[in-house]
């Protein structure tokens, strides 16, 4: 097994103590690939994700695995329920009951319809009222996989985002004693509970000091479902979660994590502030392949208002969203981190063709799951210098975590020792517990 101290340099040179978060991109089915890779990393390391990384991130498909990778096992709460073939056994075993082949197909032609002016409205009410899929099948397969557990019982620190689009939660600022009438403010014109980014997190990085007060009270079965209501495949899943320092329950509709399906993002927003200033931030990046293509002028002009989010144009409008803001950030993000952030993904339209998997998130055909595979051995053939790099990263993290788990039991015992004459010992020895009052 690799062993050794996992001591980064970071950027001005000094030698640090590490921190790894792994995020995981989104993408459906896609969430093969991922799966595939960290199984690939727990065969050549003979450790679980959750004993190696410190941070786990990511929407969407990313949240099922991450969720998933951090469940604690019932019988030894210290450890976790799944190894990453798990959850490769998980989309191969329930890919086609979440995506039925024969909605896929009838998906298509109703937005081709609507392009073509051809749709009738009912079958525009029925699509724009309810989700492409029932939702049921993805909620049962969930319900099977986390059971009744909470998100403040992650093994390891777990960011989960959504975005929620109630608008009606939306609370406009007024200052105690102004009138109806008085001039709106400049800056800061409305509350932010609603129609806002969610990042529901568990932080066990330790910081701040009071992280683990700020955990959202929600199932880890509403957290993930929210964060994969993915906007015309599923409808919206609306739950109840108890917000920290609030005396009552909130409701929120969350669509689809995907809106964040950018570590750059991730990185600013939720996971940066949990890394101590006395540690160096290493990222692990696995993706699910690069949707976005290049588009001729004449092609996009002739695709028209409705041809640039229908399905048989390959969406293009809709992967330019999702892609043109980690285009954007990229580059800065990539030098900010330097030699400590190691991504995985690759094309999927560089290749040949019928070997490369379908570029939409549904697809769950015997014939995808082969392709996809064979898609992450390419890339693992590729990066095969990196991916041993990471799994030496992984280890040494491993190693140093367990190297500080014994030094703060030592000093507990010393401690106990010290105390053992006061008559009190009010001093425990370091596990990775569940929070008080909690059950694995």
């Amino acid at each position: 097994m690799i062993k050794g101290p996992l001591i980064v340099e970071d950027p001005s040179g000094k030698k640090k103590k590490g921190t790894i978060a792994l995020f995981n991109y989104g993408g459906g089915m896609r969430g093969l690939i991922p799966a595939h890779i960290m199984a690939k990393i727990e065969d050549i390391t003979g450790l679980r994700m959750a004993e190696m990384v410190d941070i786990f991130a990511g929407p969407s498909t990313g949240a099922i695995l991450n969720a998933a990778l951090t469940l604690r096992h019932p019988d030894e709460p210290s450890e976790p329920k799944y190894r990453a073939r798990h959850m490769v056994r998980f989309y191969e075993r329930e890919g086609s009951r979440i995506f039925p082949p024969d909605s896929f197909r009838e998906f298509r032609g109703l937005i081709h319809d609507f392009n073509n002016r051809t749709m009738k409205l009912a079958q525009l009410n029925s699509l724009m009222r309810h989700g492409h899929y029932d939702p049921t099948n993805l909620g049962a397969a969930l319900q099977a996989l986390y059971g009744d557990a909470r998100l403040r019982n992650s093994l390891r620190t777990l960011i989960i985002p959504t975005y929620n689009i109630d608008g009606e939660n939306i609370q406009i600022v007024a200052e105690p004693g102004e009138r109806p009438d008085a001039p709106v403010h400049t800056r800061n014109n409305v509350t932010d509970r609603g129609g806002h980014a969610v990042w529901m997190k568990n932080i066990r990085t330790g910081y701040p000091e009071n992280a683990r007060n700020m955990t959202m009270d929600v199932s880890l079965y509403d957290a993930v479902m929210a964060s994969t209501a993915a906007p015309t495949y599923f409808p919206c899943h609306h739950f109840a979660a108890h917000m920290p320092g609030q005396p009552h329950i909130s409701f929120l509709s969350g669509i689809d994590g995907c809106i964040f399906d950018n570590p750059c993002i991730s990185y600013l927003g939720a996971i940066r502030q949990h890394v101590p200033s006395d540690r160096t931030l290493s990222m692990i990046v696995l993706g699910t392949g690069y949707t976005n293509r290049s588009i001729k002028r004449e092609e996009w002009n002739r695709y028209g208002a409705l041809g640039v989010v229908d399905p048989v144009n390959d969406l293009p409008l809709i992967n330019i969203l999702f892609n043109a803001s980690e285009s954007a950030l990229m580059d800065a993000f990539a030098a900010e981190m330097g030699d400590n952030l190691f991504v995985f993904n690759r094309s999927l339209y560089d290749g040949n063709a019928k070997d490369l998997p379908n570029t939409q998130i549904d697809d769950a055909s015997p014939e995808n799951l082969r392709r996809l595979r064979l898609f992450v051995d390419a890339l693992l053939e590729d990066e095969k210098g990196k991916l041993d790099d990471v799994c030496h990263l992984l280890v040494s993290n491993r190693d140093q975590r367990e190297q500080e788990r014994q030094e703060k039991n030592r000093k507990a015992r010393m401690q106990r020792f010290f105390t053992f004459f006061s008559g009190r010992d009010d001093t425990v020895l370091v596990e990775d517990r569940p929070p008080p009052g909690q059950s694995g």
